[in-house]
């Protein structure tokens, strides 16, 4: 009876590990289950990410390509040239559009270029034309100077060439009133400042047509401004202080006065008069 006893009690100890390890079994195997799925589903997500980048230049514009072979010192005609659809990025600002096609007609071929080969403004003997390149540009008593800014201080870059922007600027320096104390202000610098390019990126002219090329990610802008407002705006970089760009719209010509200098102080005792002006002088205006 005892041996029997001790075989029961052998046997149900024997079951309960075997539970125990086919329940460990079972929580090890769903941790590596979702382990592994949260793995497969970073990487998809990575994928998707790729894909959204390759496809973004994966859109397909016209562009002008030589209809035949053509030798050098051609004289091109309508019937040279013919229109081909190509991945928007393999087009640079060198790419002649179909827009500009009657621009390059009488004008000769400086290289050969094969049949269904896309026409390069460089391929063409034509005289130096204004607005290619930077210098140009810039309008005569202006500067034109480079300033580095992130994506949330240039409007999520969606600052573009030609657009109108004001300069704020941020510095922190020790306090005047508080001896010991560091301090942090935001002031106004410049207002209706011409963005003359993003990165690389400058709106390109071609007659009196002015075009937006797309362009990629950037982080400086270049303004146009007069000698006086670069040295302030270097020395504003070389102090490090955040310069960051608010966008105007095209038509507003506006210029704002006395605009005060902020630091935590002046918010605390003016937020609730900005809020009124708003509502009353923004929001309900056209209720007036």
């Amino acid at each position: 009876m005892q041996k029997n006893a001790q075989e029961d009690t052998a046997g149900k100890s024997f079951d309960i590990t075997q539970l125990m390890i086919l329940v460990v079994s079972v929580i090890a195997g769903l941790l590596a289950f979702w382990l592994t799925a949260r793995y497969i589903s970073s990487k998809m997500d990575e994928v998707e990410e790729l894909k959204r980048a390759i496809y973004a230049d994966a859109e397909q514009i016209p562009v002008v390509v030589a209809y035949r072979d053509l030798p050098a010192g051609t004289v091109l005609r309508s019937e040279d040239l013919a229109r081909k659809s190509v991945f928007r990025g393999a087009v640079t600002e060198n790419t002649v559009l179909p827009e500009y096609v009657d621009m390059v007609l009488g004008k000769a071929l400086r290289y050969m270029i094969r049949s269904r080969e896309p026409l390069l403004w460089n391929y063409i003997d034509m005289p130096y034309q204004p607005g290619r390149g930077l210098a140009p540009r810039i309008s005569p008593g202006l500067r034109a100077l480079s300033i580095s800014v992130s994506s949330p201080s240039s409007v999520s870059g969606l600052v573009q060439p030609s657009d109108r922007v004001d300069v704020l600027g941020t510095f922190t320096f020790p306090s005047k009133t508080r001896p010991g104390e560091i301090e942090t202000l935001t002031l106004t610098m410049l207002q209706d400042v011409t963005i003359l390019a993003t990165g690389q990126q400058m709106a390109r002219t071609h007659g009196v047509h002015e075009v937006r090329t797309r362009g990629s990610g950037y982080n400086t802008v270049t303004l146009e401004i007069t000698p006086r407002e670069a040295e302030m705006l270097v020395f504003s970089q070389t102090m490090r202080g955040d310069l960051t760009l608010t966008l105007r719209n095209p038509d507003d010509m506006g210029f704002e006065r006395d605009l005060p200098k902020i630091n935590f102080e002046h918010i605390e005792q003016h937020l609730e008069d900005l809020n009124l002006y708003r509502q009353r002088a923004i929001r309900h205006k056209d209720e007036e």
